[in-house]
């Protein structure tokens, strides 16, 4: 006989009902609730990310079909979808970024069973922003430019697993080196960034607070070589300096002894130029780290191709907040479930079978380490025997 609730509802047991409803109650998120929980909400929106569902109509619908199936997630029927749309309108999204919080720690813990890529001690972190573009006449609120509205999203990525650790949602005008300067790191972290984030008076601050950037400076920053640094003619490596800013106000807000590192890009022959506070690593391994910053794209390509972050369920500014964390937690779920698995899965794989399987009844974790097995064959019923005399 089968033991197994559905896998969906064992993903849903990772987050822990108990923490779930004080967190609920932290947020005041039932204020005024009638009936609907916002447990109810929250699996209808997982199932929105998970399953790909494309309006209030398909997670409603889709929900429903499962009526019988629905206990085991902690849900007694499915929403409605003027329900559905009301709380994700009203409900506070601070208890979704709170939840995502949650589960990231989890995952961290799964990340500490796994090598580094690096041999540095140090905590490298990436950070970028991808612009979500809207429909300005639905969202109204969301101005951009004339004809388009559009939010930011910005996000910091750990590379020790390579999962999102920070997220900020704002305006599409806001500029990407603002929400950072916000932001704060531990000592004694590399923070990778492409030239949207090129400002010395913030790369002075990171430098005071013992915090080490690689980047990309533009083609005209003035500068002069204090020190040249041997490099050996086989390698990539093609220039490896010490220098000082000498552009009026760049030498004001940032006075401090930077190293420009100049490498070729293997594939195309292109030789990149990278802006660095850290003097003690080796030429490549800066090179390395900046190559590394690759991660963070292809994070905003999965979060846009397996997850619902281009079309939203409501228009309010409330509901896409929602939406999007709701999206982030997925993602986190999908890299917790990759990074647990003894199979080799791809982040692209895993999200389409686990939607494909996401009311099967089956062992999560066994479906993990060995997708393509059959189901454990269920027993044969015995035919009663009867004697008639």
């Amino acid at each position: 006989m089968n033991r197994f609730c559905s896998i969906f509802s064992q993903l849903l047991k990772l987050f822990p009902r108990r923490e779930f409803d004080a967190l609920v109650h932290a947020h005041r998120g039932e204020h005024h609730a009638r009936g609907f929980t916002c447990w109810q909400q929250f699996v209808a929106m997982l199932f929105c990310q998970l399953g790909r569902a494309q309006s209030l109509r398909e997670i409603c619908g889709g929900l429903a079909t499962c009526e019988g199936k629905l206990v085991h997630l902690g849900v007694a029927a499915a929403p409605a979808r003027s329900t559905l749309a009301y709380a994700n309108a009203q409900r506070p999204w601070q208890l979704y970024r709170a939840v995502f919080a949650g589960l990231l720690e989890r995952c961290q813990h799964a990340v500490a069973r796994h090598g580094r890529k690096f041999r540095f001690k140090n905590k490298l972190v990436s950070i970028d922003a991808t612009t979500i573009e809207l429909c300005a006449s639905l969202f109204d609120w969301a101005k951009f430019r004339r004809t388009k509205g559009a939010v930011k999203l910005h996000l910091v990525l750990d590379h020790d697993g390579y999962l999102p650790s920070v997220a900020v949602i704002t305006d599409g005008k806001q500029a990407d080196v603002r929400v950072a300067r916000r932001l704060r790191f531990v000592p004694g972290t590399i923070l990778v960034m492409d030239r949207g984030y090129l400002d010395f008076a913030w790369f002075a601050q990171l430098s005071a607070q013992g915090v080490f950037f690689v980047t990309r400076p533009k083609s005209n920053t003035a500068y002069e070589v204090v020190e040249g640094r041997l490099v050996r003619e086989a390698s990539l490596i093609v220039a490896d300096e010490i220098i000082r800013l000498t552009g009026e106000q760049a030498a004001r807000d940032c006075p401090e002894r930077l190293r420009r590192v100049e490498v070729v890009v293997p594939e195309t022959g292109e030789v990149l130029t990278l802006l660095t506070n850290q003097l003690t690593f080796a030429a490549s391994t800066v090179a390395a780290i900046y190559k590394d910053r690759w991660q963070i794209e292809l994070l905003f390509k999965a979060l846009k191709q397996h997850l619902r972050i281009k079309t939203f369920v409501g228009t309010s500014a409330n509901a896409l907040h929602i939406q999007i964390w709701t999206a982030l937690i997925a993602l986190l779920l999908l890299r917790y479930l990759q990074l647990s698995a003894r199979f080799s899965w791809s982040l692209s794989n895993l999200a389409a079978l686990l939607r494909m399987n996401l009311f099967v009844h089956r062992d999560l974790w066994r479906w993990l380490n060995r997708p393509f097995e059959p189901p454990p064959e269920l027993p044969q019923a015995v035919q009663a025997k009867f004697a008639f005399a």
